[in-house]
Order: C-alpha cells, then structure tokens, then sequence
C-alpha cells in the first residue's frame, strides 16, 4: 500500500469509517444466512417461490460482495466508500417488496430501517418487527440475533412518547416466550433506564412498562440474576400513583408476588415499603386475591412479619376481610396470614383479641369455605388454649371462690349472651347451606317451608 494510504489510515477519522463499514458488511452477512435458510425450506414447496428467494438471495449476496469490495478498497478513498455505502442502504430500504405478505421482506427492511434509519424509521420499523414477532418464537430469536433488543432498549429510554410506546410494544413481543431474550434485556440495561418519575408517564406507558416488568420477573425463579431493588421503586410509583386502570394494577402486583417468591429479595421489598402499599390495597376486592398472595409470601420472612407487626392496620384491615363471605379465597389467604401473625406471639393475639376477630373467626368457622374453617378454628383453639393458660391451676379455697364466680349474675349475663351469639350464627349458617341447596334444586317454591321448618328446629339440630 502507498504512504498516503498508510499515513491516512493511522487518522481517527478513516478508521472510524473502516469499522463502521465492516460492521454493515457483518450486518449483511447475516441477512444473507437468513435469506439462504428461508430459500432452503421453501424450496420444497413451489418452484415459484424457490425462485423468488433464490432471486432475493443472489441480490442479497450482490450486496454484500458490493459491501465487501467497498471496504477492501484504498484506506485513503474511504470517505468516498462509506458514502456509497450509505448510499446502497438507503436505496435497499426504500426498495416495496412486490409480494405484502412476504415475512421475509418485510422483517429484512424493519431490521435495517432500526439499525440504519432516522428516528421515524425506526419508530415504524420498531412497530412491524413487533407485528412480525407475534407470528413464530423463531422470528422472535432470530430478531434478537440481528442484535436490535439494545436499540429498542435504548428508544424505550427515550423522552419521545411515541417512540418509547413503539419499542415497549416490539419488546413486549419480543419477551414472550423467549427466556433468552429477556435475559438480553435485562443485560441491555431495561431496568436501569426505567423513568424515575412515573407521574410524567401517561396511562398506555404505564400499562406496556408493567406488562413488561411483569414478562421480565419469570427471570426470579432462574438462576439469571434480577435487581429488584431497580423494579421495586418503580412499581411503588404506579401502584401509589393512583392509576385507574386496574389492569396496570394487576400486572404490578404480579410482578412483585413474582419476586416474593424469592426469600433473598424481601429486604429490597420491605425496605421499599412493599408491605404499607400492598395492605393498603388489600381492601380493593378487585386486586385483594394477588395482594394478600404477594404478603403471604412476605410474612414467612423475618423482615416481612416484622413490617406487619409493627404496621397500623395490621390485624383490623385483615379481619375486615375475613368478613368478605363472597370472597372465599380472599378469606382464607387473610386467614393464612393472621395465623403466621399469631403463631408463638401473644402480643398479637392480644391485639387481635381487642379487634374482635373471635367472632369474626367463629362466623367463617360455620360459614366459610372448608380451608378457611380449618384456619379459624386453628386460631379458636390458641385463642382457647390461651385463655386456659392465663386462669392456671387452682384447688382449695381457691376453687370455691371460682365457682361462686362463675355463678355471679356478672358470669350468667356474659353466658347467655355467647349462647345467643351461637344460635344466631348456627340459624345464618343453616340459612347460607339451604339457599345454595334450594339454588341448585331450583326449586323455588319449597324454600320457603324449607327454611321455616329450619328455623323452628335449629336450636335442637346441633348438641350445642
């Protein structure tokens, strides 16, 4: 090679040229691989179509070998080389495929349109390659090896709503169904440029970055490591943002049970003030079931229980909802929750006690579902044995002065007052099983002398 030639290419600027040229000249080494595996497959199935890409393939091919002789010339003429490179670029992406409804095209054009086109190129290109994704998981793979997850990462960044909302929506594609390609993401940085301020975020965004964190939190129970110290914040700011779309809601809640499945990830949880956000939706019927699962995986660990401990509305938002009789699930998670509460921790139950959560518990024992009984009247009995524990052995004199006590009028008033409590639960819990067996008989005209003849006998149906 000649001086002027070695003494150009020692110059930043020609360098830069050459490795901007070669990486072209790879991209289209790889749109060529992809072209000669597609006119291998179809080959089998017309004629015609095997000429259609075995015509694609040798345009393809005359691409790259253009490409090729392109970077293989003089160093010092490479400013003219990297022109007509871009130049054969921009007159491949504005060549229209003849044939709509060929995939092969279309995604050949959405990859160099992201790569290589102006911003709304790329927006428009983002939107195809997510419509090309939902086809088949191969498309999905191959996508990602054309190495476009780093720039939709980039563009889901971006302050630009449309063309956040285009690369979220070719992501969330992309995700589905691919442990791979949510692993690229993940090591592309998508949970550190997560917005900071989700107030500045308009409801569609919100929904596209839940649905997404959601696809990504299947990655917690892999060995692939998750930050969920980046998630957590930003999931506590939709969820106190007060968006109405419940469906954003539900995708959050999910993504956080996902992650309290993982014991290692309760401190970035509880320190983020998980547990306050979650018992303060609990109360939302719609949400309740997926928030009381994301405590009852929290309460297990230590820092967990303690938050709820030493929370407010801790026990009384929890027998609140022990009362949701149309809520069966609901009633037996929060069950499961107040006896971990309870377990071994009589400061608890004395609060629960001052809550009145033993009538509560003696109602879903006669008319909740068979769990949730098993789990009230697990909690009766430490209530019971309790309460034994506190009176202690007595004898002597002793025991003279607790019988005369339990025959104070005092005792004989609190007495009939727990016997009316019983047959008024007894009465609504014969009540609730003969409309569901009247319901399924259909049979409406007897209910009536049914439920009559019930009410007439429920004190002397049961021996207590």
């Amino acid at each position: 090679m000649s001086n002027s030639s070695t003494t150009s290419s020692s110059s930043s600027s020609s360098s830069h040229r050459w490795v901007y040229s070669y990486i072209k000249l790879q991209f289209y080494n790889r749109i060529r691989r992809f072209l000669r595996s597609k006119a291998g497959r179809k080959r089998y199935v017309s004629s015609s179509s095997d000429q259609l890409e075995d015509s694609r393939s040798i345009n393809s091919t005359n691409d790259v070998n253009n490409c090729s002789n392109t970077v293989e010339v003089d160093v010092g003429n490479q400013a003219v080389e990297s022109k007509a490179v871009v130049e054969a670029m921009k007159s491949e992406v504005g060549r229209e495929s003849r044939h709509g409804g060929d995939d092969v095209a279309g995604l050949q054009r959405a990859v160099k349109r992201l790569h290589f086109g102006s911003w709304v190129e790329k927006e428009m290109a983002a939107l195809e390659i997510g419509s090309l994704a939902k086809q088949d998981v191969k498309v999905r793979k191959l996508v990602a090896e054309l190495g476009v997850i780093p720039v939709l990462v980039s563009m889901a960044a971006s302050d630009v709503v449309s063309r956040r909302r285009a690369a979220l929506a070719a992501l969330l594609q992309l995700a589905n169904g691919t442990y791979t390609n949510k692993a690229l993401m993940v090591e592309a940085g998508i949970l550190s440029n997560l917005p900071k301020n989700t107030n500045l975020l308009d409801e569609p965004t919100k929904h596209e970055f839940a649905e997404l964190l959601l696809t990504l939190s299947s990655l917690a129970n892999t060995p692939f490591p998750l930050a969920s110290s980046e998630i957590v914040p930003f999931l506590i700011g939709i969820l106190e943002s007060g968006s109405t779309n419940v469906e954003t809601m539900e995708s959050c809640i999910g993504t956080l049970c996902n992650l309290s499945n993982i014991l290692d990830n309760a401190g970035a949880l509880v320190s983020n003030g998980v547990v306050d956000t979650l018992l303060k939706l609990s109360s939302t019927k719609e949400l309740s079931e997926k928030v009381l699962g994301a405590l009852g995986c929290l309460v297990v660990t230590l820092m967990g229980k303690k938050a709820m401990e030493n929370s407010q509305m801790v026990p009384e938002t929890l027998i609140e909802i022990l009362t949701w009789e149309d809520n069966p699930k609901c009633q037996e998670l929060s069950a499961y929750i107040l006896m971990i509460l309870a377990h071994q921790s009589s400061a608890q139950r004395q609060k629960m006690a001052k809550s009145g959560i033993v009538q509560v518990l003696l109602e879903v024992a006669l008319l909740g579902s068979p769990l949730a009984q098993k789990r009230s009247l697990k909690l009766l009995q430490w209530f019971r044995d309790e309460r034994q524990a506190k009176m202690g052995p007595h004898s002597g004199p002793q025991t003279a002065g607790r019988m005369a006590a339990i025959g104070s009028p005092e005792n004989d008033r609190v007495t009939q007052e727990g016997k009316k409590m019983m047959k008024s639960l007894v009465k609504q819990s014969l009540h609730k099983n003969l409309e569901m067996i009247t319901t399924r008989a259909n049979a409406d005209g007897e209910s009536s002398k049914l439920k009559a003849l019930v009410i007439s006998t429920s004190s002397k149906s049961l021996p207590y």
